[in-house]
């Protein structure tokens, strides 16, 4: 991934949530996930998915559309649109999934002298919870497991789908679907499991800020796939909040940002309500806030478009010489709140989770508790 990613997960299957631990490291690192023969030693963090639960018991999917039909349906939205219909804002508390590396890691450690620490401020902030492996048979079922868990709890969950194909452009993160049809089928059952009450959808970092390695047909093709699943998330449960990648403060200009959203479907009320940044990156929410503000106005479309941005690891902003490998002197940032207190920021979320390393500081995508108290304690 170029030096501006966000550098979001790794490749590869997720055996489920890491809840047993490395016998020599037991005290400090969970157990890393699985991945794939062809996964890099180099790789990004791998977020913890639910648990793998009964094979969806939802019809087939609805068929794709080829690649030709694809860019045609490729939205032109107009940048005055006025006739987007919404529930408004989401508001309440946001849901804390009780599958995660960090609570495995507190309920395992009582006595650490970390614990307090750890526990306080990073395993009682809720997070979002990434789906990063391609597994169709069973994403119904984990993502209701999701959304029907923060609905009993009258809490807003936040969940990543990540498996558009050719993400990370090869790179570390390589993986997810093996072709925008299975992609589209993948969103289709992804939905499914959405539910009817609120949720957040963080749909697929780095989809729209790194596009610089794909054709300009391969782009129309991945833009037109993303419109819509934007679409299909938002029909199969309106008041889900989905909102399309725009990189982070110190990628991509705003201007050209927003015309890749754009033609992504992101000004489009029928697939998007707004834009997030930040994600598995350092850069102050003061600069995420104002960047995402331009990145709306360029995007046009409706005004009440918004912005969420990850503020889990960027309370001392990016680092001066641009490293992102468990860079020293990193704090927590903002707990996340869907009341930001300022417009167009509809929320201030964690979607990396602190602590789960990439790479440097343990083991890629595992928990580690010195890197999280590091963190937390800064």
């Amino acid at each position: 991934m170029v030096a501006a990613a966000s550098l979001v997960v790794a490749a590869g299957a997720v055996a489920g949530v890491l809840a047993a631990f490395d016998d020599r490291r037991a005290s400090d690192e969970a157990a890393p996930p699985e991945v794939s023969a062809s996964a890099s030693p180099r790789l990004a963090p791998l977020p913890a998915v639910p648990s793998p639960s009964a094979p969806a018991t939802a019809g087939s999917a609805s068929p794709s559309p080829s690649p030709s039909a694809r860019r045609a349906q490729s939205p032109a939205p107009s940048r005055t649109d006025t006739k987007r219909e919404r529930t408004g804002a989401v508001t309440g508390r946001l849901y804390r999934h009780p599958d995660s590396q960090v609570l495995a890691w507190v309920r395992s450690h009582s006595g650490d002298p970390r614990h307090a620490v750890i526990a306080s401020r990073i395993a009682e902030q809720p997070a979002a919870v990434w789906f990063a492996d391609y597994a169709p048979d069973t994403v119904t079922a984990r993502v209701a497991a999701v959304t029907s868990g923060g609905a009993a709890l009258g809490r807003v969950p936040v969940v990543v789908p990540y498996a558009i194909p050719g993400r990370d452009c090869g790179g570390h993160s390589q993986g997810g679907a093996p072709d925008l049809d299975a992609y589209d089928a993948w969103i289709d059952r992804f939905a499914a499991g959405l539910g009817s009450g609120e949720v957040i959808v963080v749909l697929e970092p780095d989809s729209v800020a790194q596009t610089e390695c794909l054709s300009a047909g391969d782009r129309a093709d991945r833009f037109a796939s993303l419109a819509r699943a934007g679409r299909v998330l938002k029909s199969a449960n309106p008041r889900a909040r989905v909102y399309f990648d725009a990189g982070h403060s110190g990628w991509n200009p705003p201007a050209t940002q927003a015309a890749w959203l754009r033609q992504a479907g992101a000004a489009s009320p029928e697939s998007s309500d707004g834009v997030f940044s930040n994600v598995s990156n350092f850069h102050t929410t003061a600069d995420e806030v104002a960047y995402d503000r331009r990145v709306l106005d360029a995007l046009g479309g409706p005004a009440d478009l918004g912005a969420v941005i990850d503020t889990s690891r960027n309370g001392n902003g990016a680092p001066a010489d641009g490293e992102w490998c468990d860079p020293s002197g990193r704090r927590l940032g903002r707990t996340p709140t869907l009341s930001t207190g300022e417009s167009r920021i509809d929320a201030y979320l964690w979607v990396k989770l602190p602590g789960e390393s990439d790479g440097c500081k343990g083991r890629p995508g595992t928990f580690t508790a010195s890197y999280a108290y590091d963190l937390a304690s800064s």
